[in-house]
């Protein structure tokens, strides 16, 4: 039978986002502080995941080896290192977390079965690559707190205590959400970007995190007056919101992840809406599907 096998390594590395084809303005322009001399650092935490069959000692590859390749192939080179000068790709495209976990999967890959290179820039911030060509995946995380009641207003508060629980009580109750926004696109050939990380961030907030924040999303957002806020209905209409600013940022809206508690999260894909969105219009449909 085949298994998936996770390496954990880690470097620390600097970069700047810089274009020597363009000014000094239109650099700062584009890539804001990110262009500053001599450039930035941060502690990347890299996932390796590879594919295989298990051997006879139920092992798919020795972990030991793994190990070794991962430092000789990727960590003795970057880590400590000034990355635009690392690896000569970085002088042609620019040194984004997702173009590095793009290079990093293309020096593993003769050494290694890979199924998925997963690099974290910082905690609310990684990229992912799966062997696609220049295809990658970026992914945001945020947060915003919001009280919410569950209940239909067809229903009665016996009804809608034996379907919800205690989430039904009138005066409702509050959550700190943890947003995970996936988006997914070309990796352009020179800034190394799927989308703008500014642009992409200042969307998240817009759309979302700013008229969500600190409601009572049954009474202060509109959409909820008739929708019952569960997790999953709170996800697709952070989909439904985010979509169109995403492609037009060059990119798609590939996954929303939110974390209502430890205990309870959802995941909406892109490509699931326009089927939502249909269904919405029978009362009866599911409304997300996680």
């Amino acid at each position: 039978m085949q298994c998936i096998i996770n390496r954990r390594a880690q470097f620390s590395a600097s970069h700047r986002y810089w274009l020597p084809e363009l000014s000094e303005a239109e650099n700062f322009e584009r890539f804001g502080p990110t262009a500053r001399a001599p450039g930035h650092g941060h502690n990347y935490v890299l996932y390796v995941s590879m594919i295989g069959e298990l051997d006879e000692y139920g092992m798919v590859l020795n972990l030991s080896d793994v190990k070794h390749v991962i430092k000789r192939e990727v960590i003795q080179h970057l880590d400590f290192s000034y990355l635009n000068e690392a690896w000569p790709e970085f002088e042609q495209t620019l040194p984004t977390t997702e173009n590095i976990a793009r290079q990093i999967w293309l020096r593993l890959a003769p050494h290694l079965p890979l199924s998925k290179i997963q690099l974290f820039e910082h905690p609310e911030l990684w990229a992912e690559y799966l062997g696609n060509g220049m295809e990658a995946y970026l992914t945001l995380s945020t947060h915003f707190s919001a009280a919410h009641r569950l209940a239909r207003p067809d229903l009665s508060f016996e009804e809608n205590s034996e379907i919800y629980g205690k989430c039904a009580r009138p005066n409702g109750h509050g959550h700190n959400y943890h947003l995970e926004v996936t988006v997914k696109g070309e990796i352009d050939a020179r800034t190394g970007m799927i989308a703008d990380l500014g642009a992409l961030q200042k969307a998240v907030d817009d759309y979302v995190v700013e008229p969500f924040d600190h409601t009572f999303l049954n009474k202060d957002i509109a959409y909820f007056e008739n929708v019952v806020p569960t997790a999953e209905n709170i996800a697709v209409r952070i989909g439904q919101l985010l979509r169109s600013p995403v492609r037009e940022l060059g990119a798609e809206l590939h996954k929303i992840k939110l974390i209502e508690s430890p205990n309870n999260s959802c995941e909406i894909y892109g490509a699931d809406l326009e089927e939502v969105a249909a269904e919405r219009q029978q009362p009866e449909a599911i409304l997300a599907k996680v």
